[in-house]
């Protein structure tokens, strides 16, 4: 019996793929439409496409979190971050610390970081296993998933092992959309949610 083992990739490889146009959008359309890829665990994952009310909820989220923190911290959107040895996902909204010229010489390492957020709805069981588990065993602090299904935002701290080897957020907390949530790193700024949520006033 043949078995096939599937490509794995380093961070730098998969830069290198990028340097030499393998990864451009226009190698990778799908009904006029270009698809992005991220890189997690070694393997090179499409990501899904994102429809408006995705679309809408990022766009808010940016600007109400740009206006919050100014020039206290980076605010990126759709950026990559780098998760060593072999993942290099692009979070819907990262939280890091410094100045957006900090990060010429390479992307945000999760001790760089202060909040990762995805915005979910196709992607919520991946949102909440497989990134999960890949921004727990970085020791990324705090993780968010803006859960459009449910309208409510599911806060994950404290990142831990267990004996079984498995890595997990020890709290988690819920959110509804008329609530209010401090940003990690600044207990004096609420993030009102019925302004994140789409539709919500």
């Amino acid at each position: 019996m043949t078995f096939v083992t599937p490509k794995r990739f380093t961070i730098t490889e998969y830069h290198r793929l990028i340097e030499l146009g393998f990864l451009t959008e226009s190698d990778s359309l799908r009904d006029g439409k270009a698809e992005r890829v991220e890189l997690i665990r070694g393997e090179l994952m499409q990501m899904a496409a994102k429809g408006t009310r995705h679309s809408v909820c990022n766009t808010k989220l940016y600007q109400e979190l740009y206006e919050l923190i100014k020039d206290k911290a980076v605010v990126r959107g759709q950026e990559p971050i780098i998760i060593p040895h072999d993942s290099e996902p692009d979070p819907d909204v990262v939280i890091a610390r410094g100045q957006a010229d900090d990060y010429l010489p390479n992307h945000p390492l999760p001790e760089d970081i202060l909040l990762v957020i995805e915005v979910s709805d196709s992607t919520l069981k991946y949102d909440q296993s497989t990134k999960l588990e890949l921004y727990a065993e970085a020791q990324i602090s705090d993780y968010w998933i803006i859960n459009l299904l449910a309208n409510q935002l599911e806060r994950y701290s404290q990142p831990y092992q267990d004996a079984q080897g498995d890595f997990g957020y020890r709290i988690k907390q819920i959110y509804l959309s008329n609530e209010s949530v401090t940003l990690p790193g600044f207990p004096d700024f609420y993030l009102k949610l019925n302004r994140v949520f789409p539709g919500l006033r």
